[in-house]
């Protein structure tokens, strides 16, 4: 029996070559994806849209599910192979529309990319009473994932990707109060929890899906210039953080150590193209690599905490997203 990243069992770089300096273009170099399809949520804007470039110049179908339609098709314009539908990650009901029309389609599914996300948000909840960043971040990623696996196993090689975050380090997994029903709303506690569950997800859909020849991968895109996520966050929120000064002005440090949007997609592009994960699955990367298990020393500044690949707490989230959707693997 095949190995699983279970405790981080399988979590070491295995040097790709690549680095925090590598752009999506980079990573693809030599990678031929014509006659394959793949999905890319959030695919219109940020490093999902420099997602959606990049594979689809590499030669595969892309299909972006999106909100905005009239958004996604000026920031898709003239981007070859790429197909639009209308989707919201946090609405059941669109998620199953979507996936229900593709599965109708008859057309195998290679590459399922869940890369839409939200941050620095307010209290909000969805139909269901699921806090906004959980039910965007994890479980529309866990609904649409089960949705869509008959197409997945159709592919007989496929690869799902949860882009998660070294946010995850702010929190683990609350199974007591995962909604803020009983405890006060932090929107940095709940981002990281949704992120947490992205990791459990990704190592647990793995171990799962193997068998079928789908394997699964999370991943930190690094800290990102010019994306829409902090449109919410106030100055007080990144003061908090670390990343402004007193007077506001961001701190060289972090400055230093932002990626451009072809930088922050390089991972995503990489856990999706790299041979050098055929045979492996389940684990959580950073900078075109597998990254380290963080040590006590090391938690918060790199690599993925060891809650994040915790067996009991993979599956124990699973049963609990089993119940939340109605859904199962098989």
């Amino acid at each position: 029996m095949r190995q699983s990243n279970y405790q981080g069992a399988l979590q070491q770089p295995i040097g790709s070559g690549f680095t925090a300096t590598s752009t999506a273009n980079d990573v693809t170099k030599g990678i031929n994806l014509e006659g394959k399809t793949v999905i890319v949520t959030g695919g219109n804007t940020g490093i999902g849209l420099e997602t959606t470039k990049t594979l689809a110049n590499a030669g595969a179908v892309v299909i972006v599910p999106a909100r905005d339609i009239e958004k996604a098709k000026k920031n898709l314009e003239g981007i070859k192979n790429v197909e639009l539908e209308t989707m919201d990650v946090m609405d059941p009901n669109s998620i199953n529309a979507f996936a229900e029309k593709f599965l109708s389609s008859g057309r195998a599914l290679h590459l399922l990319i869940n890369n839409a996300g939200i941050m620095w948000v307010p209290l909000r909840r969805d139909s269901r009473g699921i806090e906004s960043q959980l039910a965007t971040n994890y479980l529309g990623q866990f609904h649409l994932t089960l949705k869509l696996f008959p197409a997945l196993k159709k592919a007989n090689g496929a690869r799902v990707i949860n882009v998660s975050s070294l946010g995850h380090h702010m929190a683990p997994f609350n199974f007591e109060d995962p909604n803020f029903l009983n405890r006060e709303y932090d929107t940095l506690q709940a981002y990281g929890q949704s992120k947490t569950a992205s990791n459990l997800f990704s190592l647990e859909l793995d171990n799962r899906a193997k068998a079928f020849n789908v394997r699964a991968y999370s991943l930190h895109p690094g800290s990102i210039a010019g994306t829409e996520l902090a449109r919410e966050a106030s100055l007080e929120l990144f003061q908090k953080m670390g990343f402004l000064d007193a007077d506001g002005n961001m701190r060289p440090e972090v400055a230093a150590k932002l990626k451009s949007i072809p930088q922050g997609a390089a991972t995503t592009v990489w856990c999706a193209t790299s041979p050098l994960l055929n045979n492996i699955g389940g684990v959580y990367c950073e900078d075109g690599d597998i990254a380290i298990l963080a040590s006590e020393q090391s938690t918060g500044t790199s690599g993925v905490a060891s809650y994040s690949l915790d067996e009991e707490n993979a599956k124990k989230l699973w049963n609990l997203s089993e119940q939340l959707t109605g859904l199962s693997l098989i």
